[in-house]
């Protein structure tokens, strides 16, 4: 259990939109099958969206507006209470950024809240195509986190993560790092420069995981209009389960799942050993700890 059952989740506003289809197999030839998920998976918690190689892609910087690949469209529904957050992985994915935006609101001068799109089967965006091939992504162009549920069932069998409610919490919380960082320039700041452990990617990555890891630490403080506390304060074992997701989506976990290598100079998100490490900083010390960029390597 993640919420409190007592709070109130109404006033989260993430939209639906989606049943295009799915996108496996994209006009122009991509990658599909096995090799899909480990792009999906490579993209997964990034702010530069990786989904040309799948074909079908459009530069990030586009200003197109993002248009409904078929039906579906909406606000997600039934989701009041804490209790349909922990009964609904659609409703625990919206009531997270209803929490995450209070914290951020709190610790951003200016803060502005991203919009989030729940996927269903797949949507355009103007950094590509949003799907259930390519799993949760920022778009930066349009501020948008968007996010296909069904990424969390692929994640655990895929991969071995376990995925339960906290881990999902993570995924979600990881974006809206991806945000504050567009938001406060850090993209901007530290643009891609290649790839490797030391690498701007890199840093990027496991900034959000810090940012993630803070979130998570603070998160049973955060309060709906009732005075009831959103979340519950994490156990051992979801923490360990958050870590594990962590672990999952690393350069080198993924390289040996996919192909039995690890090549670290081609690393673009951080191995399972830095994205657990930076996780756990911020987890136990605070945003104060998540400058990924000042250290000689993150």
């Amino acid at each position: 259990m993640t919420f409190n059952p007592d709070a109130d989740v109404s006033d989260n506003n993430v939209q639906r939109r989606g049943r295009g289809g799915r996108t496996a197999a994209i006009a122009g030839g991509g990658v599909v099958g096995l090799g899909a998920v480990v792009v999906m998976l490579i993209s997964a918690f990034t702010g530069v969206d990786l989904t040309g190689f799948l074909g079908g892609g459009t530069d990030p910087g586009s200003q197109s507006q993002p248009q409904s690949t078929g039906s579906g469209e909406g606000t997600v529904q039934n989701c009041n209470t804490g209790t349909d957050a922990n009964n609904s992985v659609d409703c625990r994915v919206a009531a997270t950024s209803l929490v995450l935006n209070k914290y951020w609101t709190a610790h951003v001068k200016g803060y502005v809240k991203p919009e989030q799109v729940s996927v269903d089967v797949a949507t355009s965006t103007p950094c590509g195509t949003a799907s259930n091939d390519v799993g949760p992504f920022y778009c930066p162009s349009d501020q948008t986190v968007y996010i296909d549920p069904t990424f969390f069932a692929l994640l655990h069998q895929q991969f071995g993560a376990e995925a339960g409610d906290l881990a999902q919490v993570y995924v979600v919380a990881h974006e809206y790092g991806h945000h504050i960082q567009n938001l406060i320039g850090t993209m901007a700041k530290y643009p891609n420069n290649g790839t490797g452990p030391t690498s701007n990617g890199v840093r990027t990555e496991v900034q959000a995981d810090c940012y993630a890891g803070a979130f998570i630490a603070d998160m049973a403080t955060q309060k709906d209009k009732n005075g009831n506390a959103y979340m519950t304060k994490p156990t051992e074992a979801q923490i360990k389960d958050a870590l594990d997701a962590a672990a999952a989506v690393g350069d080198d976990h993924i390289q040996q799942a996919s192909g039995g290598y690890t090549n670290p100079e081609s690393w673009t998100h951080g191995s399972s050993a830095q994205r657990q490490a930076w996780f756990a900083s911020g987890y136990k010390n605070g945003l104060g700890q998540c400058d990924t960029f000042s250290v000689a390597t993150p």
